[in-house]
């Protein structure tokens, strides 16, 4: 079929996209579909369900459990969509802490590291851009009948459609948030390597990016509150450097609400690099080594046996 779809742009000129470009703007794209839905789902739960008239007040948000999986179910069905849409030109890492892991053990090259970094801290900016165009009447409301301290107008609570903050039990310190962002990111990326390992038992038929969609909803169902689950810098960076220039200042850089938290813009940053790296090695450590041994050595051994199944002729 895509043989039969003719080129928007001439093929003489599209020779530079073949490569480097072309996976930078699939970066580009499938990272501006992650924030523009899971971003969109918070603005949804956040401003547009109460200013729009469709829960018990304008400002009435997360009463209930229900509230909470709106959101997480929200940004996996982002990252499925992404990742089909990037997928097929770039990986879909949309994510830096997947592309480091990726450079770090399985032979991703590092001189792309970079260059994708940039994209999907772009494509994330351009997304919640388009999140802030589409709800900004509904986030101004919002913020116009909440109480609390506000930065030029803006509240925390309208900051969190677009970025990450620690909860109040953690009183400020650094050490709780960051081993929650460290923790969430080795699992996605211990999954990741899971789903996509064709010695192991990998998703087939295209069904990749629904089981990690469905990686990232139980990520959020189970480790989501402590910190707001960035598990991916660009989801966080890039939103909070639009928020910042938007007008929500010291919330977004350097991230400090005074009295709870400080400076926090950072831990969803490196939590998640570290994190990612964590993971993919413990799936090795784990998973990874025992099946390349096994293939190495031409023994197949039936899953939860400890030796390989002997045939008898």
């Amino acid at each position: 079929m895509a043989v039969d779809i003719p080129s928007l742009i001439k093929p003489s000129r599209l020779r530079s996209r073949g490569g480097l470009l072309g996976e930078c703007l699939a970066e580009f794209l499938g990272t501006f579909v992650l924030i523009s839905f899971g971003c969109g789902s918070v603005a949804t739960a956040v401003a547009a369900l109460p200013g729009s008239g469709r829960a018990a007040t304008p400002t009435t948000i997360f009463l209930a459990a229900g509230d909470w999986l709106l959101v997480t179910w929200g940004w996996a069905f982002a990252v499925v969509f992404g990742v089909y849409v990037a997928g097929g030109v770039s990986g879909a890492h949309i994510n830096p802490a997947v592309t480091l892991a990726m450079a770090v053990r399985r032979g991703f090259p590092w001189v792309k590291v970079l260059p994708y970094w940039f994209a999907q801290i772009v494509g994330a900016f351009a997304g919640a851009a388009l999140v802030y165009l589409v709800y900004h009447q509904a986030i101004n409301a919002f913020d116009a009948v909440v109480p609390g301290p506000k930065v030029n107008g803006h509240t925390n609570t309208t900051f969190s459609i677009f970025a990450t903050f620690p909860a109040p039990y953690f009183h400020g310190g650094i050490w709780g948030p960051l081993i929650d962002q460290i923790v969430g990111t080795a699992f996605l990326l211990m999954l990741i390597a899971a789903v996509l390992d064709l010695r192991n038992q990998a998703v087939k038929a295209n069904l990749a990016p629904l089981i990690v969609g469905f990686v990232v909803a139980a990520i959020g169902i189970s480790y989501g509150a402590n910190a707001g689950y960035a598990i991916n810098p660009a989801r966080d960076f890039g939103p909070r450097l639009f928020t910042w220039a938007a007008g929500w200042d010291s919330l977004a850089f350097p991230g400090s609400v005074a009295g709870s938290f400080s400076a926090y813009w950072w831990i969803p940053i490196v939590g998640p690099l570290v994190g990612g790296v964590i993971g993919i090695l413990v799936y090795d450590l784990f998973i990874g080594d025992v099946l390349t041994v096994r293939a190495e050595t031409a023994q197949l051994t039936e899953p939860g046996r400890g030796r390989p199944v002997v045939e008898d002729y």
